[in-house]
């Protein structure tokens, strides 16, 4: 089988969620002596990204996206691992910081969005669901990452997202972060309400709209805050997947 084969299975398999396959296909490639990131971005990357379009265009629906999005996740749980001892870097779209937020402990989309942006060179630390208010402002001034992306489900619960943006107003350091929102109560309106900077419904929209916002900020003056963009992740229900680094299960 040719390397070229090799990818097009290892895609295949995530376009279809067989995890199974995904993970002995990664097992093959590294004992092929693929370098491990040739496998992700030649393959298993390809894959989910037919997925997250085939999602966008209502081709799929949110079992298969899940199903897909564990696939992933097994052939990075195999792959990521040989990179770090290769001291393979890749290319860094940015840091994200995750979680759904206080009161709401619904996972899925965070989840499948969390998945797509490390597929697609984001750095993720998801700390998981009903995370504080305090204790997100705590954990985004500790880690300085480059994005707050907050998920919600319920409509009582979303109005902790304005609130995080709120304490980051009050402790001065707003403009230093790109913020996403998302979830079922949530809206482009409702994002420009709070005061973020990005919404979406899906994750294929967080993806493009994470590297917009990504490239503004790098394009403008230091401290310049970035514009809001419509739309961003679909991080509506939320967990941590392939690549996603699972700081804490929840507050």
């Amino acid at each position: 089988m040719s390397h070229e084969d090799l990818y097009q299975k290892m895609a295949d398999s995530v376009i279809t969620g067989d995890a199974e396959t995904s993970a002995a296909l990664a097992r093959q490639s590294l004992e092929l002596g693929i370098a491990p990131l040739e496998s992700i971005d030649n393959g298993f990357v390809k894959g989910i990204r037919v997925v997250g379009d085939r999602f966008g265009a209502g081709e799929l629906f949110l079992p298969e996206l899940v199903m897909s999005a564990e696939a992933m996740k097994a052939a990075l749980a195999i792959l990521e691992p040989e990179l770090a001892k290769a001291s393979t870097v890749r290319e860094s779209q940015g840091s994200v910081l995750a979680c759904t937020v206080q009161g709401d402990i619904h996972d899925i989309g965070k989840r499948i969005v969390c998945t797509m942006l490390s597929a697609n060179g984001f750095s993720v630390v998801d700390l998981g669901v009903n995370v504080k208010i305090d204790r997100f402002v705590q954990e985004i001034k500790t880690r300085q990452p480059d994005i707050v992306a907050m998920s919600a489900l319920l409509t009582t619960t979303a109005p902790n997202q304005g609130k995080v943006i709120k304490l980051l107003q009050k402790e001065g350091i707003r403009d230093q972060y790109i913020v996403m929102v998302g979830g079922v109560p949530t809206s482009l309106a409702w994002s420009k309400e709070i005061g973020a900077d990005g919404y979406g419904e899906n994750a294929t929209e967080a993806v493009r709209v994470a590297k917009e916002l990504m490239a503004k900020r790098r394009s403008k003056p230091a401290g310049a805050q970035p514009e809001t963009l419509a739309p961003v992740p679909a991080l509506g229900d939320a967990a941590s997947s392939g690549g996603v680094i699972r700081a804490a299960a929840s507050d």
